[in-house]
């Protein structure tokens, strides 16, 4: 349905995530990938959905001036929010390892906005997932992370990898969000987007 709506315009996915490229495709959108070096820094006094709102519009500011008018750019942001601190991507194996036993036992927001700028326009959308880990032993963790080598994770962790089977115990909310993009938003977003 998207794919006949869109068929004059082209979008563009801002996003090297393998998932969130496969759920557009999944979406049946044609789209184009264009990357820019974005330094994902933020105010300290953002907190949770404003932190991911901030990063995905600053992502689409990286644009200013490039869009014609036909073209659509998507960007997007998730993070972890635990207990008023922010979980970004693991810097290396150690915060990662440190970053699972924080979530160990506990229930966390993930949290994902997606930008839609063009020429003319920018509006941000924003979905938050409760999920609740249940506890992780040292050696789990370490197994995961031997195996699955989740570094380019919100959190560390993927829910659709081993550790989202064997450690989740509750979601509540959108699983396609925690996966990296919430689809059911993003899709009706677009079924009533005009230029």
């Amino acid at each position: 349905m998207l794919h006949k709506k869109f068929e004059n315009a082209k979008i563009i996915l801002a996003s090297g995530s393998p998932r969130r490229q496969q759920f557009l495709k999944d979406l049946d959108l044609d789209f184009e990938i264009r990357l820019k070096e974005i330094e994902e820094v933020f105010p300290e006094t953002l907190q949770s959905v404003a932190i991911t709102d901030y990063l995905a519009e600053l992502k689409a500011s990286a644009f200013d001036g490039e869009l014609l008018d036909n073209e659509l750019l998507i960007t997007s942001d998730t993070l972890v929010w635990l207990g008023g601190k922010a979980l970004g991507k693991p810097k290396d194996y150690q915060d990662a390892f440190q970053m699972l036993r924080l979530l160990s036992d506990q229930t966390h927001e993930v949290i994902t906005s997606v930008c839609f700028k063009t020429k003319n326009k920018t509006e941000t959308i924003n979905e938050i997932t409760k999920v609740t880990f249940n506890h992780l032993s040292d050696q789990a963790i370490a197994y995961y992370l031997d195996n699955y080598k989740p570094f380019d994770k919100a959190g560390s962790y993927g829910i659709q990898e081993w550790v989202g089977l064997t450690g989740i115990s509750k979601i509540e909310g959108s699983y396609t969000n925690v996966v990296g993009l919430p689809t059911e938003k993003v899709y009706h977003y677009l079924s009533h987007f005009t230029f």
